[in-house]
């Protein structure tokens, strides 16, 4: 079974960068979106941001001017770029991905874990 795969998680200092990674270990065809999902430790998972297949991204107001999403969908790859990093910002980051005719994400990779010390 296909599935989404993670990495470029780890530990950075506040005010620093990371970039984390997503691709899918075979290829799903008919995705319509992929986006990065996040869970803090304690807390319930939330959405950190999207990207479509025509290259259209969305964030959460939270991330907005620091995270970048980008990506091909249609090659089921999508980056995370992060930037000035908080300490909220640490939590547990997965990527998912839609396909065309679902309302609900049908793939979720393992995720990887992101630490912001401060």
């Amino acid at each position: 079974q296909v599935q989404l795969v993670e990495s470029g998680g780890g530990l950075v200092q506040a005010g620093g960068s990371l970039r984390l990674s997503c691709a899918a270990s075979g290829t799903i065809f008919g995705l319509r979106a992929m986006g990065w999902y996040r869970q803090p430790p304690g807390k319930q998972r939330e959405q950190v941001g999207t990207i479509n297949n025509s290259g259209s991204t969305n964030y959460a107001d939270s991330v907005k001017g620091r995270f970048t999403i980008s990506g091909d969908v249609a090659k089921n790859t999508v980056y995370l770029q992060m930037n000035s990093l908080k300490p909220e910002d640490t939590a547990v980051y997965y990527c998912a991905a839609l396909r065309y005719g679902n309302s609900a994400w049908n793939y979720w990779g393992q995720g990887t874990q992101v630490t912001v010390s401060s």
